[in-house]
């Protein structure tokens, strides 16, 4: 038995020993129940790690330490429809996007509000945040048109900033930045910004979040981070931009801030790759 599990040990050393993680430092290998991880927010209060499957998975928030040891789930009484990101407010409550778009044709739109005190329970209700892209008019638009799909945004100022992602053709790294308030009722998508990562689908904007002085942006894609800084109030994308390659290429989903210069990372399980959470220090 001992033989076995020591044999079983250096398998796994000599597999991740082998692969070649470019700019990120491997934390840990996420459960099986997470190979669909599709947000992760770090909540400096509580020091936990939270993350969330996209479409098709149990509406459940999972809570890990930042070593990446699983501590527990959260059933969150409400219908993950396209679950993408997650973000948080100052005094530690949690929000979920469900925004994902993937045909441009969602009327419906909605942001869940978990309040703190549910996360430490094990089932949580929600208050629900809707809102409508301000300049969408068709449902959905011409392909030539399709920028309505989201996966990314952050909690700022009582106002969330939605980042979206380009579904057109030669456009895929084309973003462009939303603000909405974040109180509870139905609101409209105001146009703040955009930005251009690229034409190919390695570009596309997977997920986005700030620091907690409001200093500093990120977004995240399959092959780099974008890093925004001395913007001018919420013009977020007009500011400095710094690009990270991060030399490795996978189905990256999930980036939150540890502190100013450090950062989470979670990808996909894709193609029996994946399925990690990774660590980078950007300064």
């Amino acid at each position: 038995m001992f033989i076995k599990k020591l044999l079983f040990l250096l398998t796994i050393f000599i597999f991740f020993s082998c692969q070649n993680f470019g700019q990120l430092k491997f934390i840990e290998d996420l459960p099986k129940f997470l190979d669909e991880v599709s947000g992760t927010e770090y909540i400096q209060s509580s020091n936990l790690v939270w993350m969330l499957n996209d479409s098709g998975n149990q509406p459940k928030l999972y809570a890990f330490t930042k070593e990446g040891n699983f501590l527990r789930e959260v059933y969150v009484k409400t219908k993950n429809n396209d679950w993408e990101d997650l973000t948080s407010d100052d005094l530690g409550n949690l929000y979920i996007g469900d925004f994902g778009n993937n045909d441009n044709d969602r009327k419906h739109l909605k942001i869940y509000k978990v309040a703190k005190e549910y996360l430490t329970k094990k089932n949580a209700e929600v208050e629900e945040i809707a809102f409508e892209y301000e300049n969408q008019n068709k449902f959905p638009p011409k392909k030539k048109d399709r920028f309505f799909d989201a996966e990314s945004f952050f909690y700022y100022n009582n106002h969330f900033y939605i980042f979206t992602k380009s579904r057109v053709k030669k456009e895929y790294g084309k973003t462009f930045l939303y603000k909405i308030p974040a109180t509870k009722g139905n609101h409209t998508a105001k146009l703040i910004g955009e930005f251009d990562n690229g034409k190919k689908n390695d570009s596309w904007i997977t997920s986005a979040d700030i620091t907690d002085d409001g200093k500093k942006v990120i977004l995240l894609s399959q092959k780099n981070i974008l890093v925004f800084s001395e913007f001018k109030d919420d013009q977020f994308l007009s500011g400095k931009v710094k690009e990270i390659d991060l030399k490795h290429y996978s189905q990256k989903e999930g980036i939150s801030f540890i502190d100013n210069n450090n950062i989470l990372i979670t990808d996909e399980k894709s193609g029996g790759e994946g399925g990690n959470l990774y660590q980078l220090k950007i300064d």
